[in-house]
């Protein structure tokens, strides 16, 4: 029992880590859209992931996606390792991939080959194991693009 006036120890709140990796910034509403998905402005569309620790991740078989349930709007990474404090940019449409930029590769469909809404959506990314590692949610038309 505590002496009057006395005050119980009180160990702050346990906060979850940060991801190792984690969702940065989504640029929703590339410039010149809406249009017909024209390539440029659905590479102008895009997601960063950034390796937040000092070791190269494999993120071969993790996957990125929107909020829709559609299986056409779910990246998979195949062979890519993000090097340690990097970023990488998945860009919608088409395109050479290279150690910082990967191309989802879509196109055609008008407006229904972008990914990520104008309004409100939210990216979700997941290990190999499907394990949700981070994601970051957006509700604004006002500005293009939510850092996360």
């Amino acid at each position: 029992m505590l002496a009057a006036g006395a005050m119980a120890a009180v160990s702050p709140p346990a906060h979850a880590a940060a991801p190792a990796v984690q969702i940065t910034k989504i640029y929703y509403n590339s410039p010149g859209s809406p249009d017909n998905g024209q390539n440029s402005s659905l590479n102008g569309e895009y997601v960063q992931v950034k390796n937040m620790t000092r070791k190269a991740v494999s993120l071969r078989g993790w996957t990125m996606r929107d909020m829709t349930r559609r299986s056409d709007h779910v990246y998979t990474f195949g062979a890519f390792t993000l090097k340690p404090g990097k970023t990488v940019t998945l860009r919608t449409g088409k395109g050479k991939n290279t150690a910082t930029i990967l191309y989802w590769g879509r196109s055609g469909g008008g407006t229904f080959a972008y990914i990520w809404n104008q309004a409100s959506d939210a990216g979700y990314l997941h290990n190999a194991s499907g394990k949700l590692v981070d994601s970051c949610s957006y509700n604004s038309s006002r500005v293009e693009y939510k850092i996360c």
